[in-house]
């Protein structure tokens, strides 16, 4: 590859990277003052646990490639790669904005029991995001950090909202990773790149992180109780239904892993519900039939916006609006569905290994 294709690449991929897509991970920023007054002292033994973990740093030398890495990365078939380098960005982007998030709190609070975990979860986020950089790089196109850092639009979410949505972004790419690793343990022969070799003790990572904003929200049960339930209920939706149409974009790489976009999803689901469990004072109720169908009928909305994006012109923009309209509707009555309620939440850390 020409000097020339290859700035091709990395702005193809940065841009990419930067889209504001509805389904695109983002950046945000949030109230550091409020973050600087956390008190973690109700859930101290718990904390002082947790935080010796970080500080033993079990992963320091995983995110290493060792020799084998570069000689088991194959020629890939066109969609399929395209699939896949469209994985590798939105990872590369999810782990990069947690890394500016937590660096920016970090920077900004005198607390030191934020100051020191803000450290520790940037550095495991930076790790991630170096990693999965060296692997599109490979493809000749890496994402330009420092640019996207620059370039991305920031939103702003209360620290209860950055809360709610971390917490389930972390465990949900928990169960996400297990789920694949386990399922090449089974079939290596779908291991279609070495990158999934690492995701067992990356997903331990995620499992951590997770543990922060869990206990942060247990030292605080009024961020669990009243009006605030109602953000957990469009949390856990909007986490859920985010991931269940955009994984059903990527057909030809769930494919290749040799699973079922559906059945993976519900597996990953049904695992990140029964973490949340332990925290959360409600869960959505998937064994109801509807909630899956209207999952599905979100995904089938979301095709017909991509076609008609493809399309272009006048008929197709207005088109995409009202397709809009009909995907809120959808969303709202899955958010008015009945919910289960947590009753007697869980003390205990679910095994990250699952």
């Amino acid at each position: 590859m020409t000097t020339q294709d290859r700035k091709a690449g990395i702005a193809n991929s940065t841009e990419v990277a930067r889209q504001e897509a509805l389904l695109a991970p983002r950046f945000y920023t949030t109230d550091f003052d409020a973050m600087d007054r956390l008190d973690l002292e109700p859930v101290r033994r718990e904390w002082d646990e947790l935080m010796d973990e970080f500080r033993g740093d079990a992963n320091h030398d995983h995110f290493q490639r060792d020799e084998a890495f570069l000689e088991e990365i194959k020629t890939l078939p066109p969609a399929l790669q395209k699939e896949f380098l469209g994985f590798l960005i939105s990872s590369i982007t999810s782990e990069y904005s947690g890394c500016v998030l937590y660096k920016d709190i970090q920077k900004a609070v005198n607390n030191p029991d934020v100051k020191e975990v803000m450290a520790h979860m940037a550095r495991d986020e930076s790790r991630h995001a170096g990693f999965l950089n060296k692997c599109l790089d490979d493809f000749d196109m890496p994402v330009n950090l420092g640019f996207l850092r620059k370039a991305k639009k920031y939103r702003y979410f209360k620290p209860k909202y950055i809360f709610y949505a971390t917490y389930l972004s972390e465990k949900i790419g928990y169960a996400r990773y297990i789920t694949i690793y386990r399922q090449l343990e089974r079939n290596p022969d779908k291991r279609f790149h070495p990158i999934f070799r690492w995701f067992l003790d990356w997903c331990n990572d995620e499992f951590r992180h997770g543990e922060v904003f869990a206990l942060i929200m247990k030292a605080d049960p009024k961020l669990l109780e009243g009006h605030n339930k109602l953000w957990i209920r469009f949390f856990l939706l909007a986490v859920f239904a985010t991931m269940y149409v955009r994984d059903h974009g990527r057909p030809e790489l769930h494919k290749a892993l040799g699973m079922d976009p559906t059945d993976y999803d519900r597996e990953v689901l049904n695992v990140t519900s029964t973490i949340s469990e332990q925290i959360f004072p409600i869960s959505l109720d998937l064994e109801n039939p509807r909630f899956w169908q209207m999952l599905d009928r979100l995904v089938e909305i979301n095709e017909a916006v991509e076609k008609a994006k493809a399309e272009g012109g006048i008929v197709n923009r207005v088109r995409q609006a009202g397709l809009g309209l009909r995907a809120f509707g959808v969303f709202a009555r899955l958010y008015f569905m009945p919910v289960k309620k947590n009753e007697r939440r869980s003390n205990v850390r679910l095994a990250p290994t699952w």
